[in-house]
């Protein structure tokens, strides 16, 4: 079955808790074997890489109860269900969630504080985190995956609109900020200026010259690059002694060009539509960023005891 969100998980948590102190590490186990999880899903990450997701809905699961007075944290890294929440249990409830919370003094104070202030965007948001089945960094991470997804599809639409030439001095931008070229203008001569036959262009490997990749690009809207492309491509790099080589078009390859590619002796590597704007984000090209967040938390170590 998928991974309870942390709301759900706030009754299993609680219930762990009340038979004495504990460790998110231990309760996310126990709760996994509850659960039935699979292997898959008890090491799945967040999309950050950061922690485990189970892990994150745990700790967020033991936050919200902590603010309510359910639990105690008699030491670092354990808790424990205080009296409050031991008497709540007794009730026998059959879920606790946000709802269930706004019940106690203490997390109606919490509630009240985060969504404070006059600016109304401030409350929705205090709002929407704590109601939501995700936790804040699944929102934050998916809110990410929107924007990304979103700016992917204005790069490439972008892309599509240009001139050729414009399409060849992006590559050389690509691949000068992943490193290659040696320099700009370097760079910027060598492409687009061979003349061979199924070769747009050939960069330096490093700043020496010691090596050479030779690079292919179309800028198609819609055409599916075939195997028998890339057979040509590999045609003039053996006619070129080469054997390194990138294949770069704003559109996609075919399965067989992919298997094709793969077989081959020589080193062909193939960027599509997708893969183009992904490394355009990640190396900063025709991009700039527009809003940090930096996401803080508790530093465990200075808070640590010297001895």
């Amino acid at each position: 079955m998928a991974i309870p969100d942390y709301q759900t998980l706030m009754l299993p948590v609680l219930k762990i808790a009340a038979e004495g102190e504990t460790r998110v590490p231990l309760v996310a186990e126990i709760i996994a074997d509850q659960f039935c999880l699979s292997d898959e899903e008890r090491e799945e990450m967040l999309p950050s890489g950061k922690q485990r997701l189970l892990h994150n809905r745990v700790h967020w699961a033991k936050f919200y109860m902590s603010k309510a007075g359910l639990l105690n944290s008699p030491k670092r890294g354990v808790f424990e269900a205080s009296l409050e929440g031991k008497a709540l249990l007794s009730t026998k409830p059959e879920r606790i969630d946000v709802e269930t919370l706004k019940s106690c003094p203490r997390f109606a104070e919490f509630y009240g504080q985060t969504g404070a202030g006059k600016e109304p965007d401030h409350v929705s948001a205090a709002k929407a985190a704590t109601t939501s089945d995700a936790t804040p960094e699944e929102q934050i991470d998916a809110a990410q995956a929107v924007l990304a997804a979103a700016l992917k599809a204005d790069l490439l639409q972008r892309v599509l609109e240009q001139s050729p030439a414009f399409f060849e001095r992006l590559i050389v931008d690509l691949l000068v900020a992943m490193g290659y070229g040696g320099s700009h203008d370097n760079a910027a001569r060598q492409l687009g200026k061979s003349g061979d036959g199924g070769i747009d262009g050939i960069i330096d490997e490093d700043r020496l010259g010691l090596d050479r990749i030779y690079v292919q690009a179309k800028r198609y809207a819609s055409t599916v690059i075939g195997r028998p492309e890339i057979q040509g491509f590999v045609g003039s790099l053996v006619g070129l002694g080469a054997n390194k080589g990138v294949f770069v078009t704003t559109s996609t390859f075919s399965k067989q060009a992919i298997d094709y590619a793969k077989a081959l002796q020589q080193r062909v590597i193939l960027i599509d539509g997708a893969k183009l704007s992904e490394l355009m984000i990640e190396f900063g090209v025709g991009v700039r960023s527009s809003r940090v967040i930096d996401v803080k938390r508790l530093d465990e170590d200075f808070f640590a005891d010297e001895a």
